[in-house]
């Protein structure tokens, strides 16, 4: 059976709120309120993810980050084939922007 997506969303929207409420109360750190919101949030957007894919075989260009896919620095550490990670320094040209400004009928 497929999930339906739209109820996905509203599961994914109601507990994005559950998650806000319990980290505007947050009693310390280590809040178990914030944890499991955390974990039922990271839960919910999965589902909506799969809902869609299986519905009309799109995704949202978001992942749920794990522990497990942090390294000992606390940078994510992703694959290269999971999509777009933004410019590397060498490919980011500054006289692109530059050229933006001079554009005619560009304010």
């Amino acid at each position: 059976m497929t999930a339906d997506p739209r109820a996905a969303l509203t599961k994914l929207i109601a507990t994005f709120e559950r998650h806000l409420e319990a980290s505007s109360g947050r009693n310390g750190e280590d809040d178990p309120r914030v944890v499991a919101a955390y974990e039922d949030l990271a839960d919910a957007f999965e589902a909506y993810d799969d809902a869609l894919n299986e519905a009309y075989g799109e995704m949202t260009p978001l992942i749920v980050v794990d522990d497990a896919d942090l390294d000992d620095s606390g940078d994510e550490e992703y694959d290269d084939d999971e999509g777009y990670s933004g410019l590397d320094d060498e490919e980011y040209d500054d006289e692109d922007k530059a050229g933006d400004e001079q554009t005619p009928g560009r304010r």
